[in-house]
């Protein structure tokens, strides 16, 4: 039972250490918060896209014990600066902001990293097993993103307003819900019961200034 659970505890130490795992360098992270501009951000992203491909090639280009955590690692991050990319222009378009030009410089990076992430795959590296199912994720992420560079931006624009709408919808549901959790009793204004009266339907009350 002990060796079971000290097995748990280093697996979920382990799943921790993945996910608290930065994606950009101390160095990276600090030229994305000093690039406001979103083409900016769009461009360094690209190079730091390309970068984790070609440390891929190297450490392939290398049979040394361990490369396989190295080449899986770094294309986990490479899908993640990938999210971020969506997530600048996403937020660009939520602002008005024109981001033809970024968008130009990640679909460049992305058609030659595509195309190097297949080599890859076809290659079959004799460690493959280790790192396939996130070279995997990498060649849809990366088709995904030349399809969203390629995308009209009007058209997006409009369908990200459309989710926002839609989600503070559900948002504005959801606050709904818990208020009747909390208070199954409450009842929306207008459907409080009238008072009780004694009059018959369409009867009007005598307030004394009228006339015997």
């Amino acid at each position: 039972m002990k060796t079971l659970a000290v097995f748990f505890s280093l697996a979920a130490a382990a799943i921790f250490a993945q996910q608290s795992r930065d994606f950009l360098s101390a160095d990276e992270a600090d030229q994305i918060r000093a690039a406001q501009e979103p083409n900016a951000r769009l461009e360094l992203y690209s190079h730091f896209a390309r970068a984790r491909v070609d440390l891929v090639k190297n450490l392939l280009s290398r049979d040394k014990p361990g490369r396989s955590v190295l080449i899986h690692n770094a294309l986990e991050d490479y899908g993640r600066i990938l999210d971020a990319v969506d997530n600048v222009v996403d937020d660009a378009l939520a602002h008005k902001r024109d981001v033809a030009s970024g968008l130009n410089a990640v679909s460049n990076q992305e058609i030659a990293a595509a195309s190097m992430l297949r080599k890859i795959q076809a290659s079959r590296p004799k460690d493959l097993d280790r790192y396939d199912f996130v070279l995997r994720d990498a060649i849809s992420d990366t088709e995904d993103t030349i399809a969203m560079a390629r995308e009209d931006l009007g058209e997006r624009a409009l369908d990200l307003e459309a989710r926002q709408k839609e989600e503070k919808k559900e948002i504005q549901a959801n606050k709904s819900d818990a208020q009747k959790a909390a208070d199954p009793t409450a009842q929306p204004a207008q459907d409080q019961p009238k008072p009780p009266t004694l009059y018959r339907p369409g009867e009007k009350k005598d307030d004394g200034t009228t006339g015997h």
